[in-house]
């Protein structure tokens, strides 16, 4: 999920790297776990769209090893740039404005790359048909509207002022135009595109070290746009960082949904 042209969450921001790395503390396991079911090994050709950080696709890129390659595409390709990783090609790509970087592929993979994504059917249909025969896509999103609470267990100030904080992060982002994605619409939507033996699940930490850390870098990249929307004051703001460095606060995300399939 990378975007700066008017996107909340600048990747140029100096909390960017704190954010990529909680991310994928969180989320990388779970995407692994879904990689290595689908096959990925020696010799493939991987597409990873909206890649931002260098996590996935430095899995990939053992995972295929010499004869294999992988095409990591985003709009914003800065801190995969840095990485200079061997059989990794690096492209600047917009995901549903753009042609495929390839066709054939055995294995497509996009994590939170169809938030910005107008037609996100079309997204997916281009993603699908860049697949070779056999080829699987896996997709996935998280679904804020299921689960919208920062702190679920509500029971006291410090939980209901992290919960309207997030609502106002919300709010930033409705502001922007951006769509907020829908994971439970995926096995639906890749079913739309033709693929087969569609399945789904989906994953929900919550209480983790990780979320703590992934908390505080957002809030601190977009302490100043909340402040100036007037959705919170430097004061309500600060008291919340305290609040997530104390450990005393149960923090969670939106569950992450993963649904995968197989081209004809």
């Amino acid at each position: 999920m990378t975007r700066t042209d008017g996107y909340v969450l600048d990747n140029r921001q100096t909390e960017a790297a704190e954010h990529f790395s909680a991310f994928a503390a969180l989320f990388d396991p779970t995407t692994f776990r879904h990689l290595e079911a689908l096959g990925a090994g020696s010799g493939w050709r991987c597409w990873e769209v909206g890649a931002g950080g260098p996590s996935v696709v430095s899995w990939l890129a053992k995972k295929v090893g010499p004869t294999g390659r992988v095409v990591a595409t985003d709009s914003d390709t800065s801190r995969l740039a840095r990485s200079a990783l061997p059989r990794v090609e690096v492209r600047v790509h917009r995901l549903g404005a753009q042609d495929p970087p390839g066709e054939g592929f055995d294995l497509v993979h996009a994590r939170l790359a169809l938030v910005h994504v107008t037609d996100r059917k079309r997204a997916l249909r281009s993603m699908a048909d860049s697949l070779r025969p056999g080829g699987r896509l896996l997709v996935e999103d998280v679904d804020p509207a299921l689960q919208p609470l920062l702190c679920p267990d509500e029971y006291g100030p410090e939980q209901q002022l992290a919960n309207r904080l997030r609502q106002g992060f919300r709010k930033l982002l409705a502001d922007r135009g951006t769509d907020l994605p829908s994971g439970r619409t995926l096995p639906r939507l890749l079913r739309e595109v033709g693929l087969t033996r569609v399945q789904a699940d989906a994953y929900f930490p919550i209480a983790s070290p990780a979320c703590a850390a992934l908390e505080s870098a957002t809030m601190r990249q977009i302490r100043d746009q909340l402040v100036t929307a007037g959705l919170a004051t430097d004061q309500d703001i600060q008291r919340h960082l305290m609040n997530v460095t104390s450990g005393a606060l149960d923090l969670t995300t939106p569950p992450m949904i993963s649904a995968w399939g197989r081209k004809r």
